[in-house]
Order: C-alpha cells, then sequence, then structure tokens
C-alpha cells in the first residue's frame, strides 16, 4: 500500500478543551494528505459495522471501517509532530512512546452514526498499554477556506458528524465538528469520556483512527 508522505510538521496549533483530557490539532494533515488518504482507503474497501445496540449492551454502531496493521505508517504520523504533544504527558509515572499499528479508517455515509461509548484501554504487550485515542478527520470543512467554498472537484460538504463528548448528568463537554485535517485527542480507559458520532446528514464523514501507547 502506497501512502501519502507526511511531512514533520514544524508549528502545529495543539488546543486544550479539557486540560491534557480533550486535545485538538488543526491542520495536523494538509488538504492533499487528507484526500490521499481517503483515496488509498476507498481502493482497499470498507467493510459494514454495525451492533446488536443497547438493548444487548452494546453502542449502537453504524457505519464503514478498514483495519490494517501498519508501524511504519504508524511511527511516521508519530513523528510528525504528535509527538511533541505527548512530550509532558505521563500516565502513572508512564511515557507515550508512538502510536498503535493497529490503524482503522471509518466512513460514516448519510444517516450513519455511532451511540454513546467509551473507548478501553488496550494492552500490546511488553508493558505497554493504549490511554489515548487518536481521531484524525479526511473530511469535513475545508481548512484554508471559508466553510461554504467549494473548490472544482470538491465532492458535497459534510454535514454533521461532529463527535460529541458528555460530563456528569449528560452535560456536554465539547462539542467537535469534523475539519478535514484536523487531529482529536482524548482519553481512554477507566477516564474515557462518554461520547458519540453524531448522524451524518449530507456528504460522507472519513476518519482516521489510532491509539496512543505508553510504556
Amino acid at each position: 500500500m502506497e501512502w501519502p508522505v507526511i511531512k514533520p510538521k514544524h508549528k502545529l496549533q495543539f488546543n486544550f478543551l479539557k486540560g491534557n483530557d480533550l486535545i485538538t490539532v488543526p491542520n495536523f494533515f494538509t488538504s492533499f494528505e487528507s484526500k490521499e488518504f481517503v483515496k488509498v482507503a476507498e481502493s482497499l474497501g470498507f467493510v459494514h459495522q454495525g451492533s446488536l445496540g443497547p438493548t444487548k449492551g452494546e453502542a449502537y454502531r453504524d457505519n464503514d471501517r478498514i483495519s490494517v496493521n501498519d508501524p511504519d505508517l504508524a511511527d511516521m504520523i508519530w513523528e510528525s509532530g504528535l509527538n511533541k504533544l505527548f512530550q509532558d504527558i505521563k500516565i502513572r509515572g508512564k511515557v507515550a512512546v508512538g502510536l498503535n499499528p493497529n490503524i482503522r479508517f471509518y466512513r460514516y455515509k448519510v444517516g450513519q452514526r455511532f451511540g454513546r461509548h467509551i473507548d478501553e484501554s488496550n494492552d500490546l504487550g511488553d508493558g505497554k498499554h493504549t490511554h489515548y485515542t487518536l481521531l484524525i478527520y479526511l473530511s469535513g470543512s475545508p481548512q484554508s477556506k471559508g466553510k461554504n467554498v467549494k473548490s472544482l472537484g470538491d465532492t458535497d460538504p459534510l454535514v454533521g458528524g461532529e463527535t460529541v463528548f458528555y460530563g456528569s448528568r449528560n452535560s456536554v463537554v465539547a462539542e467537535v465538528a469534523p475539519a478535514e485535517g484536523m487531529a482529536l485527542v482524548h482519553i481512554h480507559g477507566s477516564k474515557c469520556m462518554l461520547h458519540e458520532a453524531r448522524n451524518v446528514t449530507k456528504g460522507v464523514k472519513y476518519v482516521f483512527r489510532s491509539d496512543v501507547v505508553f510504556a
């Protein structure tokens, strides 16, 4: 698979929405990088992913998914700037060492969503555990143009698909609208906030997903 080459980003902006628990990074991928990932993902072919639903103890889920194991891709993205975000973040004395090589791509078409849920921490062996979820939106509002401006060849703009985080008594902590190339990082495991991916009402939402590994 020929992934786009992600060049190091030297002027990243880190927005701390809830301390170190919820962070956004605008323009982490360029528009070109985002679109190239979408092309490769589409060429691999998505598989529908659902669930039995809340009545069976599972969060409602309706989206399409691809999973690949690629340590080199994980390292390239980590070294392009995410490592700087985590250089001062420790969890129980452990430090971030990279991304989970299990890379997932999600696709949400009109009407698809992911209900309220939490993300579990994963034990990767050798003392390594995941403690943060990494989402990178590959579609959404353009980063360098007005939200309603389209360039030749653009598909319908994405409407809906916000990632919403909840606190106590179902209060909304943050509502993050997809923006092409923006990374969203949030703590998971025992401290994970309840969150959901809202219904897409127009366009297609593409997401790159991995996890931050600590050791």
